[in-house]
């Protein structure tokens, strides 16, 4: 650490004291239950983080909803951040991220099938849901970056903390990344290691490995309570997507992408080093051009990522975005026509480590299966 960053620490230090203290007597209040929070009569699979964004939550939850929905009505609810509506908004496969969230449109749009809802209020948000029809009524709900929305008890809760960035090695806003403190975790009952690269060890992260199933802790935060488990997972690219299909050539893998070409990468993501590097690892030339998370493209910003791209061989050239980029990209009414035949956006999907997917998926199944169960007890009781 430099000069510089150890004396904007310091003085920071003090509000990230006075936050990390407000938000944990806060959680003490719902602890000790002077704050409700309330249980449902379906399963309800929070995916949450203690940091703020960076850890694919969104391809998690894609993974969960392709995972369930081939035996259960899925419903996913949402904040819908950055969007510019207020209240419970049913999102529907032509809504624009104005109106839903860039992260909510892009779920809706790869599942079509199941219910996409975004509320600031996670309770009427449920309410609203659950007032569906019997035969409409999800049997499973996912809350998607909810871990803080304390209001609703989930029946279960998965935390995600990216490797590159562990939630036991950062620190509370505003010097750091975390939006609670590191205690938190204790909520969690599975803890996901996303972003993992493709050489990563166990016991980097993990220790009293004994089976590749059992339960374990991670290094250097051993007070968590069992009996909590932990899975690795890294990113998979999957081919590039033509984001308008009609101006665009056939969609193409990274690695079937001319030498001669020119990349230019545009993100609005919070932290799209791993997605740069692999690009690079493809391609020498990568013209970037980075924004914050959740970016609203302005006409400016348009007009400045034109300049570069007009100064790239014209026969040459191709624009790529991540697929949550996309879903505002698509919507701008001034998006340049030039850009339409080599705009294309790179989907990427989680993919566990050490095979350990099918361990997962079945103790996902069995918590639903539970769940279900014992509810269906309870009502007949």
């Amino acid at each position: 650490m430099n000069r510089k960053n150890a004396l904007v620490r310091f003085v920071l230090t003090p509000f990230a004291c006075l936050y990390g203290f407000a938000v944990w007597f806060r959680n003490q209040l719902f602890e000790a239950k002077v704050l409700p929070s309330r249980r449902y009569d379906v399963p309800v699979i929070c995916v949450g983080n203690l940091a703020v964004g960076g850890t694919g939550k969104t391809p998690f939850t894609e993974y969960l909803i392709a995972l369930l929905k081939k035996q259960y009505r899925v419903a996913v609810l949402s904040r819908g951040y950055k969007r510019r509506t207020k209240g419970f908004v049913w999102v529907e496969a032509d809504s624009t991220p104005a109106e839903a969230g860039d992260e909510a449109c892009q779920v809706k749009q790869k599942h079509p099938d199941i219910r996409v809802a975004v509320d600031g209020n996670r309770r009427r948000g449920m309410c609203r849901l659950l007032s569906l029809p019997l035969d409409d009524r999800p049997e499973v709900v996912l809350l998607d970056d909810a871990m803080q929305h304390r209001y609703v008890n989930p029946s279960l809760t998965i935390m995600l903390t990216a490797y590159e960035n562990m939630y036991f090695d950062d620190a509370m806003l505003p010097v750091g990344n975390l939006r609670e403190p590191t205690g938190g975790a204790r909520r969690a009952d599975i803890i996901i290691v996303t972003k993992c690269p493709d050489d990563v060890r166990p016991d980097e992260i993990l220790y009293g490995m004994k089976k590749p199933d059992e339960i374990h802790l991670l290094k250097k935060d051993r007070r968590r309570k069992p009996p909590q488990r932990v899975f690795l997972t890294k990113i998979h690219y999957h081919p590039l997507v033509a984001l308008f299909p009609s101006f665009a050539l056939k969609p193409c893998a990274l690695d079937e992408i001319g030498e001669d070409e020119e990349l230019l990468l545009l993100t609005g993501i919070a932290n799209p080093q791993i997605l740069i590097d692999t690009l690079k690892s493809y391609h020498a030339f990568v013209r970037v051009y980075q924004y914050p998370d959740h970016h609203c493209f302005t006409r400016a910003d348009i007009h400045d990522i034109h300049d570069g791209f007009q100064k790239m061989t014209p026969h040459g050239r191709r624009i790529i975005t991540t697929e949550k980029d996309a879903m505002r990209l698509k919507s701008l009414a001034f998006l340049p026509d030039e850009w339409k035949p080599v705009l294309y956006y790179l989907p990427m999907s989680v993919q566990f480590i050490f095979n350990r997917h099918d361990d997962f998926d079945t103790s996902i199944m069995a918590h639903v299966v539970s769940t279900i169960n014992i509810n269906k007890k309870h009502d007949t009781n």
